[in-house]
């Protein structure tokens, strides 16, 4: 009798497309894996809605949601929309006492809305926003992940970090967090999976941990 094989579906980071995942393998007589993809939300689009469209791609019962950074955060409305296996995120928060204080300060102060994403086809500025790297020798690898460069999303992306609300989290939740990040710092994150030296962008450069530990994080 056939096994059927778990829909694991992997959402990047703002700005970035699946290419992120390339070297993400998981058994194929086990799992069965789909990229998604960002777009550009219309105006005044809201997050809920943003992943309501989302959902629309979403084609197997019960998969498995697997966001990274701002992708973790998308992926965890989605699962308030349909019923999902396990939700998954990477390199995120799972609430808004997560944030760091430099966002919190962000959203009272609205000075997010001063940084200047119109130079969305500056790679090093880019880069920075959508990896938290700033070392200039690797903005070629990185400019490769990049898929999103319209002001108006960038913008929008901002924004709904620093005002995500979410003050609670389903307690299956599975949180993979790098000890290095400088996006989302670790001293904010509470209960998760820590990877040791893992930075924001590990699921790019530590494959090989995801690839060795999700399959039995998915079952478990």
């Amino acid at each position: 009798m056939a096994t059927t094989k778990i829909p694991v579906y992997l959402m990047p980071g703002m700005a970035a497309s699946s290419t992120i995942f390339k070297n993400i393998e998981l058994a194929k007589d086990r799992f069965e894996i789909h990229l998604l993809e960002w777009f550009v939300p219309e105006y005044g689009t809201t997050f809920e809605a943003y992943a309501a469209k989302m959902c629309e791609q979403i084609k197997h019962e019960r998969p498995v949601l697997v966001g990274v950074s701002l992708g973790g955060l998308l992926v965890q409305e989605m699962a308030k929309l349909i019923e999902v296996k396990k939700v998954i995120i990477v390199s995120s928060i799972k609430q808004k006492s997560e944030l760091p204080k430099r966002l919190l300060f962000a959203k009272y102060t609205k000075i997010h809305k001063l940084l200047p994403t119109g130079l969305i086809n500056n790679v090093e500025l880019l880069v920075k926003y959508a990896f938290g790297e700033t070392i200039k020798s690797r903005l070629e690898l990185y400019e490769q992940f990049l898929a999103v460069r319209d002001k108006y999303y960038i913008d929008w992306c901002i924004d709904k970090i620093v005002h995500w609300n979410q003050s609670s989290y389903e307690p299956n939740l599975i949180h993979i967090h790098g000890e290095n990040d400088v996006v989302f710092p670790i001293q904010y994150i509470k209960n998760c999976l820590i990877v040791p030296k893992g930075t924001h962008t590990m699921i790019i450069h530590r494959y090989k941990w995801f690839n060795e530990r999700l399959p039995t994080i998915i079952l478990e």
